[in-house]
């Protein structure tokens, strides 16, 4: 039978809108670099065909990086002209008009999954389907313990292993109060955390070379799994060393944000963390899981202030991850989207068409 080559006709026309929205953490997060206790992140809706997508974009800083909520605002006005004549399964087309506006990475996550939610839903099908992904291969999320006191630390992890189940628990060190501090935190953890939850370490570039080394090797006597971004952008050069020298897998977060930065640090790390904010999307994180795969690294997918939607999106991708950290929905008093579900310590994603979720307000 020969296939019919002519194009489909599309009605052009996409309309997008945008709201802020405030969530507000259960317990304030500190790592390295400071303290978060809320984010203002911007709900954008893409609308055609009577269908509706939906996308989130956080505001984000890794200190020598900043998307800031009027950035984004910023990006939004300009792109609600520039789609406007396209057509959502127009992919091509619109990812060659957002890159010449050079857009910020959060706006184009949420352009991006919003077009991937309003496909899954013109389908029928949750992403993961079209996809064609396995949830039977999602390993379980880890939860994370901030910079604190010795005590806060161990009643926090408390706290998480009652609230959710988890079965692994990231520690943020990289405390301004040196390594002595990072030790007395995280054996206060250790001391009272069962064998069978995992535990993996994050100190957001808090650390230099000689720090680094030395935390890494009393870290592995401590069934730590691996260790997140240990060195400062900064000094990405000496992440070869420290690898070389290393009992622990090292991975990177802030070092990497887009499938072009993988081949530079693939004979200097053993794993990428891919953030939705940081790649742009899905789509650009499919890229960089391939990428990754390519150059035998392995994969964690992690988050910033992000609510469900953002991280019910990453969700749809998990079965291609080692290693989650999808767990700053679970610390929001007021999360203001629902639909994905937290099984023995695995976070799954919902059946129904495109991300699956529902909006609804929480009281703070």
């Amino acid at each position: 039978m020969l296939l019919n080559n002519a194009p489909c006709q599309l009605t052009p026309c996409m309309e997008i809108t945008c709201q802020p929205f405030t969530v507000h953490k259960r317990v304030p997060l500190t790592i390295s670099r400071g303290t978060t206790a809320q984010s203002t992140n911007l709900w954008l809706k893409l609308s055609a065909e009577g269908i509706e997508g939906w996308g989130e974009a956080a505001p984000f800083s890794i200190g020598t990086h900043r998307q800031t909520l009027a950035m984004l605002q910023a990006d939004i006005v300009r792109l609600q002209t520039a789609i406007a004549p396209y057509h959502p399964l127009e992919r091509q087309a619109v990812e060659s008009v957002i890159g010449v506006l050079s857009l910020h990475s959060a706006t184009r996550a949420a352009l991006d999954v919003a077009l991937w939610d309003w496909c899954g839903k013109f389908v029928g099908q949750p992403i993961w389907r079209l996809l064609g992904l396995d949830l039977g291969c999602i390993q379980p999320t880890s939860v994370t313990v901030g910079i604190s006191s010795p005590e806060a630390a161990h009643q926090r992890s408390q706290d998480w292993l009652q609230q959710t189940s988890a079965r692994a628990l990231k520690v943020k060190l990289g405390s301004p109060q040196g390594i002595a501090a990072d030790q007395a935190m995280f054996q206060a953890v250790y001391d009272h955390i069962p064998a069978t939850v995992s535990l993996s370490v994050d100190a957001n570039g808090g650390w230099n070379l000689e720090e680094a080394q030395h935390m890494a090797a009393w870290l592995s006597d401590r069934r730590v799994t691996h260790l997140e971004q240990p060195l400062p952008v900064s000094q990405d050069v000496d992440l070869a060393k420290l690898r070389q020298n290393s009992p622990l897998p090292i991975f990177v977060d802030e070092s990497c944000f887009s499938s072009s930065d993988i081949p530079r640090l693939m004979d200097s790390v053993d794993g990428i963390n891919i953030k939705l904010m940081k790649a742009g999307g899905l789509t650009e994180a499919l890229r960089m899981i391939h990428t990754a795969r390519a150059c035998g690294l392995q994969v964690m997918f992690g988050c910033y202030s992000d609510s469900s939607l953002a991280n019910g999106a990453m969700v749809q991708l998990s079965p291609l991850a080692d290693y989650l950290d999808l767990d700053s929905h679970l610390n929001l008093r007021d999360d203001p989207f629902t639909g994905l579900t937290l099984v023995d310590g695995r976070l799954l994603p919902s059946a129904h068409p495109g991300l699956g979720l529902s909006h609804a307000p929480q009281a703070r």
